[in-house]
């Protein structure tokens, strides 16, 4: 009996080889295609058309977009989740969505073994193999490019072989497009000095003597944004409008340096409009209706959580510890926000909200106030530095 595998495929050089190669093997193969956001429909019907030429049994086409809101991006929302305090996890994100769809459609199919197409030189394979032992590990895995080590030129040599051309990209970036972001690759990121030209970003170069200032009003019910200029809009909806506003104005892009799972330093562009517009105006929204205990632990546990996120143990309990504590939190975090739009960034200029801690009739900073004495303060001010005093005395007698 041979085996029915369910391949992640994205209709690109390796997944396209992983199909014939699969199909040479003596397996049946089902091409699945997971939308997060990165794919026109264009893209999404020439894939559809490809599959069953390279002799794909069947192939699926998966909207994973609002799982991916559902169950990943509200939770990276609810922790202002930027890795190095600047990279939104898109790509962390999409791949363990994709993962998880392919794992459900092959179980609903009766599938025997699983495959993707990641090389073993980035972070994806990782993901894709964690997701999918955790997931299914009764089904065999399987990495054809992975274990081959073929290079993409012998790729493209063995596919014309079989009828299939696959152009040498003469592009300069390598893009990698989603919902909550596009990362950008080229080789200004193969070293820690070069600068990405605008150019490189989707959104091309920005033309700031022409964009006047804009403001933008994000509305949150319980941390989750409903509202952008008072028109409500369903999460995906929502993001995408923002990504269309932000892009104009070149918001939300940047360089990113930090450690891969493998354990080397990598360097990746992005642009990332919604994402860092969302988690901005979420931040503020916070500052005035939680405690400075309750911010201080969400940063915390929020980088805790898009550590695990990021480096492939999304599927440990661990992650869901986080993700009731997150939820947890936003209880009061309802409000308005408004941002001010400028060239290639932009600023908060108000928030407010029903659950405010901000409140005037009991105390201005450095004003008045009438929960406490001119005596009580100075009575509470000498209390809050006594362990410092005694410490400095302490190491006067060394």
């Amino acid at each position: 009996m041979s085996k029915h595998v369910a391949l992640a495929f994205s209709g690109g050089l390796d997944t396209s080889f992983c199909v014939i190669h699969l199909r040479e093997q003596g397996c049946q193969v089902t091409t699945v295609t997971v939308n997060t956001g990165g794919f026109s429909a264009v893209e999404l019907q020439r894939i559809e058309n490809l599959s069953p030429k390279l002799g794909a049994k069947a192939h699926h086409t998966i909207d994973a977009r609002a799982e991916l809101y559902e169950h990943y991006l509200r939770y990276l929302i609810y922790g202002n989740v930027l890795r190095g305090n600047l990279y939104p996890l898109s790509v962390s994100a999409e791949r363990v969505a994709q993962a998880a769809a392919v794992v459900a459609l092959a179980k609903k199919l009766g599938a025997t073994a699983l495959a993707h197409g990641s090389t073993g030189a980035g972070n994806d394979q990782v993901r894709f193999d964690v997701a999918f032992r955790a997931l299914a590990p009764e089904l065999e895995l399987i990495t054809p490019i992975r274990t081959l080590a073929l290079s993409r030129a012998e790729e493209r040599t063995y596919l014309k072989k079989h009828g299939f051309e696959f152009a040498e990209k003469t592009e300069h970036y390598s893009v990698n497009e989603g919902m909550w972001g596009t990362s950008v690759g080229g080789r200004e990121t193969l070293d820690s000095w070069s600068a990405l030209p605008e150019a490189a970003f989707p959104g091309g170069e920005i033309d700031a003597r022409n964009l006047t200032p804009r403001l933008l009003t994000l509305g949150y019910k319980q941390g989750v944004p409903v509202v952008v200029d008072g028109k409500p809009l369903d999460p995906v909806a929502l993001i995408a409008e923002l990504n269309g506003i932000g892009r104009i104005y070149g918001i939300g892009r940047g360089v990113h340096l930090g450690d891969t799972i493998l354990g080397i330093k990598g360097r990746v562009g992005f642009e990332a409009p919604a994402a860092h517009l969302l988690i901005g105006a979420h931040r503020e929204l916070e500052k005035l209706t939680l405690t400075g205990k309750q911010q201080f632990w969400k940063d915390t546990l929020g980088n805790l959580y898009g550590q695990l996120l990021h480096e492939g143990h999304f599927f440990d309990p661990l992650a869901r510890d986080l993700e009731a504590f997150l939820e947890s939190s936003q209880k009061h975090v309802t409000g308005d926000v408004n941002l001010m739009l400028y060239p290639r960034a932009y600023a908060v200029t108000g928030v407010r909200s029903p659950h405010s801690l901000m409140n005037a009739k009991v105390a201005s900073y450095g004003e008045a106030n009438r929960l406490w004495s001119g005596a009580e303060a100075a009575g509470f001010a000498k209390l809050y530095g006594v362990q410092q005093i005694l410490a400095l005395r302490a190491g006067e007698n060394e």
